[in-house]
């Protein structure tokens, strides 16, 4: 078995996560479901190496909670820390083609890893990918991959300074801020959408009316309102349990592709919003049409399109007045066919 040269400081900052044998968390395993949504793969996890094992923190499509570390596809992913491991097909890789897990069950075929770097660089685990058919991944979806990744890496620090925090607190303290952070998630969920997990319609008005007092200033702004097509007849066709599924996972890829660096949010039923502050029109479209790709790309096994409205501001907008131009700019959407991205 190869490992890396700093395998001493590695484990040693592994260790120090706590977060090896740690109960499930919705944070990571949310991360892993929009990594598998934008990828189009059955299966993915957050995997961190061990000494002699590798343990999911959170995990799409796999029983195990663990394998040994001589098993993991992971283990080769933390010799190169600087960027990700790529596999097209297995069978062709002399690395993997006589692995156990490629031969025989799952029958791995495709593989794709983003290391985890604690905060001294050490690689302590990767999130990745996995599919049991060849495949490549498109520009758009690698960079996702490695975004993700980083925002494990970030939830890894939180967890630091929240242990090294609760350390330096007394018992009361520890309880005060409890009770504060309890009333804030309280404020938080009458602004979250129960589903998807996403702000709401009350949220993003906020928002909008925040980022238009800002474009007015600094400009620019770009909002796009996002339909899922034909979702009456998912409904009706399907059930509404597969229906909620599909907004789940629409809503993933919009948060994975724009979340960070906009706004995004359940506007109501099948449709939401997004707000791209500091872009412009031309720019605001192409990053539409790759949203629009990535719903068509998600892997539910029932087809998924939606349509697009996309406005810019103008001096003198509202939000109002931009939540009408992009409603009109998806009902022609709508109107000429669905499935694409139609500017005001």
């Amino acid at each position: 078995m190869i490992v890396p040269a700093d395998e001493t400081a590695r484990l040693a900052a592994l260790h120090q996560t706590g977060l090896l044998d740690s109960d499930p968390e919705r944070a990571y395993d949310d991360l892993v479901a929009i990594a598998t949504g934008i990828c189009g793969t059955p299966m993915g996890a957050i995997s961190l190496i061990d000494a002699e094992r590798q343990w999911f923190k959170a995990r799409v499509g796999i029983d195990d909670t663990e394998t040994s570390r001589q098993s993991a596809f992971c283990a080769h992913t933390i010799l190169t820390p600087e960027d990700l491991l790529i596999v097209p097909d297995a069978t062709l890789d002399a690395r993997f083609r006589d692995h156990e897990l490629v031969v025989g069950g799952p029958g791995i075929r495709f593989y794709a890893g983003a290391p985890l770097r604690a905060r001294g660089g050490e690689a302590i685990g990767s999130l990745c990918v996995i599919d049991s058919q060849p495949r490549t991944l498109e520009p758009f979806q690698l960079d996702a991959l490695r975004s993700l990744s980083r925002q494990v890496g970030a939830l890894i620090e939180l967890r630091l300074a929240y242990r090294a925090l609760r350390h330096q607190m007394d018992e009361r303290t520890w309880y005060e801020q409890q009770l504060i952070a309890q009333n804030e998630q309280l404020a938080e969920q009458t602004r979250t959408d129960a589903l998807t997990s996403l702000p709401n319609r009350r949220a993003f008005d906020a928002a909008l009316a925040k980022a238009v007092d800002q474009a007015e200033r600094d400009g620019p702004l770009s909002l796009a309102m996002i339909d899922v097509d034909h979702f009456k007849i998912v409904n009706d066709l399907h059930g509404h349990p597969r229906g909620d599924e599909i907004l789940v996972a629409v809503a993933q890829v919009i948060h994975g592709q724009r979340g960070r660096q906009g706004f995004c949010a359940r506007y109501g039923g099948e449709e939401f919003a997004l707000l791209m502050p500091d872009i412009g029109d031309d720019t605001a479209e192409y990053q539409c049409e790759f949203l629009r790709e990535g719903i068509q790309a998600i892997a539910t096994g029932i087809p998924v399109t939606a349509s697009i409205g996309l406005t810019s501001f103008r001096s003198g907008d509202t939000g109002a007045s931009m939540l009408a131009r992009a409603d009109q700019a998806l009902y022609e959407a709508k109107r000429s066919g669905r499935n694409r991205v139609l500017r005001a």
